[in-house]
């Protein structure tokens, strides 16, 4: 008899790589802050600003929706009602994380689908995470954040990947590069599928 009890089902959530992009690609930042040490899901870890899609974030209203490209890659995996909430998830938590907004309400319509990560399911706290990337000048505000993650700042690309960070966060920065690196018309989102162990 197993008396294993089964994985946890993920929740849907999203993060978002709010980029400082200039021509060379080397020189790229991302916003990233310390998750504090009370925290129960990658305590002590560098993210980017992001949680679980809430309840309200599916009928939330927005200033412009997600462009066709993201909605049709989040499509693919999804309904557009979760796609519509993932992308307002994105920029809900990186106002209350960071004190940066994309509007009020959100504007959406410069957010691109990078890629997925889903927590193993080993974990007892679980995670459908889609990455999506944002023009830094696509925010306004402060810099501020509500202690939820510390230390934000801009980290260049390189200089973050010589961290210890997290498999899953790694791979995204990888991807990043990836994706930034492609000529513009031929940037899609990638390892939709792969889950991340």
């Amino acid at each position: 008899m197993n008396d294993t009890p089964p994985p946890v089902e993920p929740r849907p959530a999203a993060s978002l790589l709010l980029l400082r992009a200039p021509p060379q690609v080397q020189r790229a930042q991302v916003l990233m802050g310390m998750r504090g040490a009370g925290h129960q899901f990658m305590p002590n870890r560098l993210v980017f600003p992001g949680g679980a899609v809430d309840a309200a974030d599916h009928a939330a209203p927005v200033a412009r929706p997600l462009p066709g490209a993201a909605l049709a890659a989040l499509g693919a995996e999804t309904d557009a009602a979760l796609a519509h909430a993932i992308g307002v998830a994105a920029a809900r938590e990186l106002e209350e994380e960071t004190g940066l907004s994309l509007g009020v309400p959100p504007d959406l319509s410069g957010l691109t689908y990078l890629c997925r990560a889903i927590t193993p399911a080993s974990q007892p706290k679980r995670f459908d995470a889609r990455f999506l990337v944002v023009a830094a000048v696509a925010a306004s505000g402060t810099l501020a954040g509500s202690g939820e993650l510390e230390d934000l700042g801009w980290f260049a690309i390189e200089e973050a990947l010589a961290l210890d960070l997290a498999h899953a966060t790694r791979s995204v920065l990888v991807q990043l590069q990836r994706w930034m690196q492609a000529p513009e018309g031929w940037r899609v989102p990638v390892m939709r599928e792969r889950r991340w162990t």
